[in-house]
């Protein structure tokens, strides 16, 4: 039995595009085509498509509320979103919005055939320029929240932070600084009140929890 597919995009010469791509494999067909998102859930809804192919963006109701609709609806129909670009704020809505697959529009003829059969099957599948895309932003969003998490401290205090984080006592830290003793207490005085902690230990621990980037050089002389 042929999976039956629906084509979702405000684009006439995609549709034909993806129809020919589609209906050129053996096992597969499409069984409709919607032109905006309000006209995808009501197709979704007549045809009972096997699976559902729909672009991100359309007007009427977007790809995003359509897929969200029909996924809640229709909960045994898999969506494949389109999109021309890399895009890892719409992969996170498409995803919220419960579609199985996410992959670009300049997609090969067998990527796509590829794609429908595997959502069909009960899998999932993110295009790999789609990945790269989402992957980097997440490490930038953990970069940022490292960074932000001492972002009240001065380049001093941090020094000090990491030298604590390291085990070293004040007068340690003092004498590995070129500080006095009672400036190294004041530091770590406020470092503790900056960051909300009751000990040295616990001073520590968040800097290693939230990987302190002087952490990395707290062996190398600080002057």
């Amino acid at each position: 039995m042929n999976v039956r597919v629906l084509l979702a995009d405000d684009q006439m010469l995609i549709r034909s595009g993806f129809r020919a791509l589609i209906d050129s494999a053996p096992d597969l067909e499409v069984v409709g085509e919607a032109s905006d998102g309000a006209e995808a859930v009501a197709l979704a809804r007549e045809t009972r498509a096997d699976v559902v192919v729909m672009d991100i963006r359309m007007p009427n109701g977007s790809g995003i509320d359509a897929c969200r609709t029909i996924t809640s609806e229709l909960s045994g129909t898999p969506v494949i979103m389109l999109t021309s670009y890399a895009d890892a704020d719409a992969l996170f809505a498409a995803i919220d919005a419960g579609a199985s697959g996410y992959v670009l529009k300049r997609v090969g003829s067998t990527e796509l055939v590829d794609a429908v059969r595997t959502v069909a099957a009960g899998g999932s599948l993110l295009d790999p320029a789609v990945t790269r895309s989402v992957l980097d932003r997440l490490r930038n969003a953990s970069r940022l929240e490292e960074a932000g998490a001492f972002a009240d401290l001065t380049e001093q205090e941090r020094r000090v932070l990491a030298r604590v984080a390291n085990g070293d006592s004040n007068r340690e830290v003092a004498a590995y600084m070129g500080l006095a003793e009672k400036t190294v207490r004041n530091y770590v005085s406020s470092v503790l009140a900056k960051l909300s902690l009751d000990s040295r230990a616990q001073a520590a621990g968040y800097a290693i929890r939230h990987r302190l980037p002087e952490l990395d050089g707290a062996d190398d002389v600080a002057q």
